[in-house]
């Protein structure tokens, strides 16, 4: 899943971008550019899988982030947004830090204005491209317009009149048939938003998955300290039990609907990413393709359940390996072993 890293000058967005990436942002970046990285979802459930069967390696979920170019005020250039329409979701980063010595383009730090602009921002994109896409629609018709076309001019009228109405469209109740309608615009506001505050240390909070406060200033000492026991323990002295970077990682991941089943094994352990309602032969199929078209049965050991008994025979052994066929829907923390023949 791709997600667009957005927000104004000076919000903090290519610090966050390094820090969950791992990847410095280029110092000869033009500003039209935009930039790719990846991000693994560190998630605990790995963890502990892996210390059960210790494999030879564990791999997390992963998150493709896309770090745009600056969103401007109203009436500057739209550079960043052709590479957000591109994502999946978009992730939207707030100022809300205070210091002297970084300049804010509004002349002063005010996050619930600057969150407002913003969302201001993505529905005049989306206004836009619709009032185009109207536009094109009528030039085209000739006699009775196809069925297509009139569903999708309807919808956009309504979404037009959400958008008028100062609602983001991801909250006009489409259809599902009025949503694949439009699916191929990459209208902002349908997407997934997730609110990031950069915040002041003092104003770190870890309730709540959206929005996530972080403070990116704490946040890149927490990442300089390598010992994983040593940054434990810094962010217990701070009053944490993770990242802000992981927090963000795993909010992403849940804004955009998704989540993990695990693979074990003495080679690797591993977490795949699907969206919630996956049934298990598409979910196979993102082990290999084969297991898809193949699909027998998937054998499931509980995640708690492998916890509490120890080792994955201590499971079978208490009868609780569940056998399941292709109606049956993975559940997030299914650990899953695929019978499949072709």
């Amino acid at each position: 899943m791709n997600i667009a890293l957005l927000g104004f000058p000076q919000a903090g967005k290519r610090t966050f971008f390094s820090l969950l990436t791992h990847r410095k942002v280029p110092e000869g970046r033009k500003e039209t550019d935009n930039i790719e990285g990846v991000a693994p979802v560190r998630d605990p459930r790995v963890n502990a899988i892996a210390a059960i069967c210790r494999p030879q390696k564990t791999r997390y979920a992963e998150n493709l982030y896309v770090l745009c170019p600056d969103v401007q005020t109203t009436g500057g250039a739209r550079n960043w947004l052709e590479p957000a329409r591109r994502c999946d979701g978009l992730c939207l980063v707030v100022r809300a830090f205070r210091d002297e010595r970084v300049y804010h383009p509004a002349g002063s730090v005010a996050p619930q204005r600057d969150q407002g602009s913003l969302r201001t921002e993505l529905q005049l994109a989306d206004l836009e491209l619709i009032e185009k896409r109207l536009e094109r629609i009528a030039k085209e018709k000739r006699g009775a317009p196809a069925p297509v076309q009139s569903v999708e001019e309807q919808t956009l009228g309504k979404c037009r009149t959400a958008i008028e109405g100062e609602r983001l469209l991801s909250e006009a109740a489409l259809e599902p048939h009025e949503l694949q309608a439009v699916r191929s615009l990459g209208l902002l506001t349908l997407k997934p938003l997730l609110w990031a505050f950069n915040v002041d240390e003092k104003d770190v909070r870890e309730e709540g998955t959206n929005p996530v406060t972080i403070a990116c200033k704490i946040e890149e000492e927490i990442m300089g300290v390598e010992d994983i026991e040593e940054r434990n323990a810094f962010l217990r002295e701070l009053g944490l039990t993770s990242s802000g970077v992981d927090r963000i990682n795993r909010a992403a991941y849940d804004a955009l609907g998704l989540m993990s089943f695990y693979t074990m094994g003495n080679d690797e352990v591993r977490a795949w990413t699907i969206f919630k309602g996956t049934p298990a032969p598409v979910a196979a199929g993102k082990v290999h393709t084969d297991m898809e078209r193949g699909f027998i049965r998937v054998e499931i050991v509980r995640f708690d359940d492998l916890i509490a008994a120890g080792s994955e025979a201590a499971v079978h052994h208490q009868g609780k390996v569940l056998v399941k066929g292709k109606d049956y829907v993975i559940q997030d923390g299914d650990i899953c072993h695929f019978r499949f023949n072709v």
